[in-house]
């Protein structure tokens, strides 16, 4: 929660012109309801299996795409081995001040109405970050602009595939043409 998930995967889809897809709105279009309305309705566990569906179900019908997923997502074995199988994981790895300060601006974070939110994040971070650390990449986030995190993902998805990811200028947007 708060790593930039969304708004790194955004503007990452976007340089790369891909489509963006948020695990976490596909899952709210599916149940007809927000996560948050899930959480209250059926639990966390029902939450995770649908969630687990909705991704496997991305991973495998959809061409090529930026994926966001959701905080816990990457913390099911099935998950992680089915986007190791079909794509490449960066982890945005943030410390824990970075994730107070970006979640403090947000209030439909369903695990953080639970009580402290830096003891919350702490104990996620204690748990979750050592799973994490099995993505394939780990870049940064931190308290630079968001375009430059997105530069940071695209450089270190380039080394670790060996060419580049960036579409060419022939396939971009045709540029403006200025009188």
């Amino acid at each position: 929660m708060g790593a930039g998930k969304s708004a790194i995967g955004r503007r990452l889809a976007t340089r790369l012109g891909l489509p963006f897809v948020d695990a976490d709105t596909e899952i709210e279009q599916a149940a007809g309801c927000t996560i948050e309305e899930i959480f209250a309705r059926d639990g966390e566990a029902a939450f995770r299996a649908g969630e687990r569906k909705i991704i496997a179900r991305l991973l495998t019908e959809r061409a090529p795409h930026v994926l966001a997923t959701g905080g816990g997502a990457f913390m099911d074995p099935d998950t992680r081995a089915l986007i190791r199988q079909r794509g490449t994981s960066v982890w945005l790895r943030a410390e824990l001040e970075v994730l107070l300060d970006r979640t403090a601006r947000r209030t439909h974070r369903p695990l953080l109405r639970k009580g402290d939110p830096r003891e919350i994040l702490s104990r996620l971070m204690e748990q979750r970050y050592p799973v994490y650390a099995e993505a394939e990449l780990t870049v940064e986030s931190d308290e630079h602009p968001p375009e430059y995190t997105v530069s940071r993902v695209i450089e270190a998805v380039e080394a670790h595939l060996g060419h580049s990811i960036r579409p060419s200028r022939s396939a971009a947007a045709p540029e403006e043409k200025h009188p």
